[in-house]
């Protein structure tokens, strides 16, 4: 991309008003999931949970998040449509010029500033001062907003996955697989291990990143390099499958970042980096899986680098499952049953 000619905006120049999030404490959000509660991470639009409504607690969509604070996640930016639930360590930015079309381009752009944020230098301080280039129309001093506009559908969101593309262009299926209502209190539920649920939990080979040269995942037989990453269904780049490549997995597999409890079902070929483990069974596929997912991902906030979800940790770990009343056997039907009856699940 050719800058020549942009223009630097300082930020207070650009938005009109400022705001912090108003939500101190995750324990105190109210009850429901008819609102995101948006948090300091960057993954998932910095969605931390759904709750409920609490007007002393909304911030107004159509904004962009500035991370204040948060491991990791200091200086990157989101943004958000609708009305939400914000953490504090947020702020949030609001202009006429936001659409979801212009924010995709001002949030690449705010990002390109990140590294000059962490701990150390806190970006709550410098948000307002912080500048962004942009093109700007014949008076040298206005944003162009047309070109950007056009950038965006015309060249950046030819670049997006396919999926992401039909969820741009309004072309996704909302529809449900499965045309039935199934509720999670259709069925007894029972404590058990996860020894119990899987095959033996392994670790798999690690490739170093330093060793493996990435390609494009339209390639011919690019498979994903699998990582403790938070992003990206845990794919930090994709390699081509080569003769030499080691470690390559079979898909149908959970993976589990062991010291940072991340956690994801890949349906292909994949490598891995270091500390992954690998839950497999028989009775697995892509519409159960997502279902065991939600439940473990539901014990992350029990590890960390100081406790890391190892393997024996894994095998003892117990999850609430959905049991045959009459055999007391893990109801795998009802858990598919269930990811097929929610809205989009026809395009997984």
């Amino acid at each position: 991309m050719d800058t020549t000619g942009w223009k630097r905006f300082k930020l207070e120049d650009l938005f009109s008003s400022f705001e912090r999030g108003k939500v101190h404490s995750q324990n105190n959000l109210p009850i429901g999931v008819s609102h995101f509660y948006v948090g300091a991470k960057k993954n998932r639009c910095g969605v931390i949970c759904k709750c409920g409504y609490d007007k002393s607690l909304i911030s107004k969509g159509n904004c962009i998040i500035f991370i204040c604070n948060g491991e990791g996640s200091v200086g990157y930016s989101n943004y958000m449509d609708r009305d939400f639930m914000a953490s504090g360590d947020l702020i949030l930015g609001y202009g006429d010029f936001l659409t979801p079309i212009t924010a995709q381009f001002i949030v690449t752009m705010l990002d390109r500033e990140r590294p000059k944020y962490s701990f150390g230098r806190k970006y709550g301080k410098y948000v307002k001062d912080t500048t962004i280039p942009l093109p700007v129309i014949q008076d040298g001093v206005t944003p162009n907003w047309q070109w950007i506009k056009d950038y965006v559908e015309n060249y950046l969101n030819n670049l997006l996955p396919a999926k992401t593309q039909m969820i741009w262009n309004k072309k996704y299926d909302t529809h449900p697989e499965l045309e039935k209502n199934v509720e999670l209190s259709d069925r007894k539920w029972e404590k058990i291990k996860i020894s119990s649920i899987f095959d033996e939990p392994y670790k798999a080979l690690a490739n170093n990143a330093v060793n493996l040269q990435s390609c494009s995942p339209s390639l011919k037989n690019s498979i994903p390099y699998i990582t403790r990453t938070d992003d990206n269904n845990g794919c930090k780049f994709f390699v081509q499958k080569t003769k030499d490549l080691i470690g390559i997995e079979d898909g149908n597999a959970i993976t589990i970042g062991d010291t940072t409890a991340t956690i994801y079902y890949q349906a292909n070929k994949f490598i891995c980096g270091d500390h992954i483990v690998i839950l497999r069974s028989k009775k697995l596929n892509k519409y159960n899986a997502l279902f065991l997912v939600s439940l473990l991902n539901k014990e992350r906030f029990r590890y960390n680098y100081g406790r890391a979800f190892n393997k024996q940790i894994i095998e003892n770990t117990i999850l609430r499952l959905p049991i045959v009343k009459e055999t007391g056997d893990i109801d795998w039907q009802f858990m598919e049953d269930y990811i097929k009856s929610l809205p989009y699940s026809r395009n997984i």
